[in-house]
């Protein structure tokens, strides 16, 4: 862990990102890609100084208020904030503002922050979104070692629903020849009607790999899965998208099963949902 000073917290876009790198070792994790240029090795938690600091100043200069988006690119519950809470205070500035939030994580350290997020929500808007990939448990510890297991993210969820904090899942990604299956979406798929999610975030079945994040999830099926990595070169080469073979048929599932249970499932829908300030709209128009 390393600390650096940054000038700005949020982007154009009012994305947030406390922490650069992550120790979950998602073994297909995307932001290892060279293209993102993180200098350090991806396991030392570069640390942004003051980062609550710069975030109060910028949204003190904001005329209208709007969603803040977090862990889009790294969790923003990483074990690290238990010692640090960079997170914490980060959503404690938010709350005073009186900003909206859409946070994403892998991690039920949030319900940590459960009181925070709250007062969020009865303030302006808070979702909690999440990323589920296998039913398999087993899988999932391959998959993402270091952090807590599906089922305990749907217990997350359901925690959330409870508390009347809408919540919207990440299926992604799926990857061929591993957990590309129908039993295993059926599995996700009914965590996530169980736990009452507003949406469902999927962008076709399958996943992507460009440098950087490419060559590790390829020392990761060697490690895991003898022969994977062989068939992956065979099947797609070097391409950027590695669609699984089963992609239409999956596709038609999911579509199928969120259209029965009411569950956003276009993109463009979902994060729509997600950029609404509006706070107690059911938006079921866009189903």
């Amino acid at each position: 862990m390393h600390y650096a000073d940054y000038k700005t917290i949020l982007s154009a876009t009012n994305g947030m990102n406390v922490y650069r790198g992550c120790t979950h070792g998602c073994i297909y994790c995307d932001s290892r890609s060279l293209c993102y240029k993180i200098e350090h090795d991806f396991e030392d938690i570069r640390v942004k100084r003051n980062a609550s600091s710069i975030l109060d100043r910028q949204l003190s200069q904001k005329r209208k208020r709007c969603m803040i988006g977090t862990g889009a690119m790294c969790d923003p519950y990483i074990p690290l904030e238990e010692e640090l809470g960079v997170t914490r205070s980060c959503l404690q500035v938010i709350a005073r503002h009186g900003f909206g939030l859409a946070i994403q994580t892998k991690s039920a350290r949030i319900l940590r922050d459960a009181g925070l997020l709250t007062e969020i929500h009865k303030k302006a808007r808070c979702v909690v979104q999440t990323t589920l990939t296998t039913h398999d448990e087993g899988l999932c510890r391959i998959l993402e070692p270091h952090v807590c297991v599906t089922e305990e993210r749907v217990r997350m969820l359901e925690a959330f629903r409870d508390m009347g904090i809408p919540t919207v899942v990440w299926l992604s990604p799926i990857l061929p020849f591993i957990n590309d299956t129908p039993q295993n979406l059926e599995g996700i798929l009914d965590g996530c009607i169980r736990a009452g999610v507003r949406g469902i975030l999927c962008f076709g079945f399958g996943m992507t790999l460009r440098e950087g994040n490419r060559e590790y999830f390829y020392r990761q099926l060697d490690a895991h899965f003898p022969g994977m990595k062989e068939r992956y070169i065979r099947t797609f080469g070097a391409r950027y998208e590695v669609k699984s073979p089963h992609d239409a048929a999956l596709t038609a599932l999911f579509k199928r099963v969120c259209g029965q249970h009411g569950i956003l499932h276009r993109p463009d829908d979902v994060f729509a949902y997600l950029r609404d300030l509006t706070t107690g709209v059911e938006q079921t128009s866009l189903i």
